[in-house]
């Protein structure tokens, strides 16, 4: 009998890109759709998806317009369609607003500020992925980063 592929069902995460609150600051995230292909939705819905090493990136369009791009995301092919798989690491567009994507144009245009995924889900059935703002940390910043946070559960114990 045929084995079959775990499915991810309702508001369940895909992928999460642990290292991101780590080695940067998040100073604002949001909500992005992504359009993909019917075989790259499937792929996503039986997991295996990475988001780790992409990045956003807002380029200017065909028609003079801005528009938002995923780079370096995985996705795994899809092992049961045949032909109409697409590259694994493709770019991908983002859905936005325009609004937000003038706000992020204004953000990211300053110093040190980049654009990466922290989150990629499905919510009603659409995927979505949560973009942030960010801005790298300094080695210092990562140590006294987590002696903040030990301290602070120190104290939690403490009060329990």
């Amino acid at each position: 009998m045929k084995k079959k592929l775990p499915k991810l069902l309702g508001n369940e995460t895909v992928a999460a890109n642990r290292r991101a609150r780590h080695d940067y600051e998040i100073a604002d995230s949001l909500e992005a759709g992504l359009v993909l292909t019917g075989s790259e939705v499937k792929s996503l819905r039986t997991g295996g998806a990475q988001i780790a090493e992409a990045y956003a990136s807002i380029d200017t369009g065909r028609s003079g317009t801005s528009e938002a791009w995923i780079y370096g995301m995985y996705i795994p092919p899809y092992k049961p369609a045949t032909y109409n798989n697409v590259d694994s690491r493709r770019k991908r567009k983002l859905l936005l607003h325009r609004a937000q994507i003038n706000k992020l144009i204004g953000q990211s245009a300053q110093k040190g500020y980049t654009l990466i995924p922290l989150k990629l889900y499905f919510s009603e059935g659409r995927a979505k992925l949560e973009i942030g703002l960010a801005k790298g940390r300094a080695t210092h910043d990562k140590r006294r980063a987590i002696a903040d946070r030990e301290m602070k559960r120190d104290l939690a114990r403490e009060v329990r």
